[in-house]
Formats: C-alpha cells, structure tokens, sequence
C-alpha cells in the first residue's frame, strides 16, 4: 500500500501571506503618498504666499481626503461592479467568466451542515442577506469612499479659493462643478480598463501557478480556470 504523503504543519506566515503582504504595501504605499502630498502642498501653499503646515494637520485637509479616498472608490466601484456582473454575464474563453453552459459550484444553494457559516444555518432573512454580503460590503465601501472624496475635494477647493481671495462654494454648488467629476472619472476609466484588460488577456496570455490564470496548456476558447 502507498504511503499516504505527510505535508509539514505550514506557518501562520505562510498561511496568510497573500493578505499580509497586500496589507503591508498599502500601508507603506499610504504613508508615502501622504508624506509626497504633504510635500507638494506645502510648496502650493507657498507658492500663494501662505505658511506652511505641519504632517499632522496635512492628514486633516481637504488635498489629502480626496487624494486618498478617490482611490479608494474606484477600487471599491471596481470590485462590486466585477462580483455582480460575473454572477450574470460570460465571456468565452477568459479564465476571470464563469463556464458559458454549466452551472459551477458558486451557484449551488447553501447547505446548512454542521461546519457552515453561522448565517446559513440561521437561514431566513440572515441568509439571504449573507448569501450578498459581499456586494453588500463593497458597495457601502463605496458610497463611504465616494463620499469623503466628495467631502475632501469640496474642501481643498474651497481652502484654494479662500488662498486667491475669491468666494467659497457650498457643497451643492461644488457637486455641479467640473473638477470634481474629472476627479472622479479619470479614475473609474482606469479600473475598468484593468478589468477588461484581465478579462480578455486571460483567454490568450498564462502564467503558470496563479489561480487567476488558466493552466498553461489550456485551449483559448475553454471557459473558466
């Protein structure tokens, strides 16, 4: 008989790495974008003749909220955009689409087995709401970030205005404003052309041990990973 093959216990490094070294790129990527940001205010401000201000009162502007949370709302607008309409629409051949003519483990209805999540089991009302919580949670991060982009953006222009000696605008005249939407949708363009871009280049392009391409030798016009 052949041995069953024993794998070593894995690390909780290992076990976690993905999500840790995304975590960790976003906080040092973070703290640069806000040290650079602080940087380029302060010479803004000095070029209108103002002081400058310090790292701790840059984090509370309007200059440094919308620079980060536009980013935030298109990543977010991203994400729930890609998990509702993968439920729906296909794409043949791409290794991001669901199979063209088959159902996939993702559409099966929840069992509610002794090792299910708590909301299944619960069923009802809480698993309905479970069963989208995903979609759910992305979209509130959205309206959350598009929100304070709004906020933020509403405020640097206003501390720019009050720098050139001109009338501050209230937050219902700023949302009909120019600035704001091109803000706003030369970010949006740029995640849904990555995700285009991952959809199509997926059914040609490979790369091999990654879960979101399909096996190298698979035919281009197989669906699915």
């Amino acid at each position: 008989m052949k041995a069953k093959k024993v794998f070593p216990k894995k690390t909780w490094l290992y076990r976690n790495g993905l999500s840790i070294t995304f975590i960790s790129l976003f906080v040092f990527t973070l703290l640069a974008q806000a040290i650079t940001g602080w940087k380029e205010h302060n010479s803004e401000l000095s070029d209108e003749g103002a002081s400058p201000i310090s790292f701790n009162n840059y984090l509370h502007t309007g200059h440094f909220i919308s620079a980060t949370f536009e980013n935030f709302e298109s990543e977010f607008l991203q994400m729930v955009l890609y998990v509702l309409l993968t439920v729906k629409l296909r794409q043949i051949g791409s290794a991001e689409s669901k199979k063209l003519d088959e159902e996939e483990e993702v559409d099966r209805e929840p069992v509610a087995s002794e090792s299910a999540p708590w909301p299944v089991r619960q069923g009802g009302l809480i698993l309905k709401l479970y069963s989208n919580s995903l979609s759910i949670a992305f979209s509130i991060l959205f309206l959350l970030s598009w929100y304070l982009h709004f906020y933020g953006s509403w405020r640097d222009h206003n501390a720019e205005q009050i720098l050139k000696g001109k009338a501050t605008d209230t937050m219902t005249a700023y949302l009909g404003q120019a600035n704001f939407w091109f803000e706003t949708f030369q970010n949006w363009q740029s995640e849904f052309l990555s995700v285009a871009a991952i959809v199509v280049f997926t059914i040609f392009l490979r790369q091999k041990g990654s879960p979101e391409s399909k096996p190298v030798d698979a035919p281009h016009m197989e669906t699915g990973k």
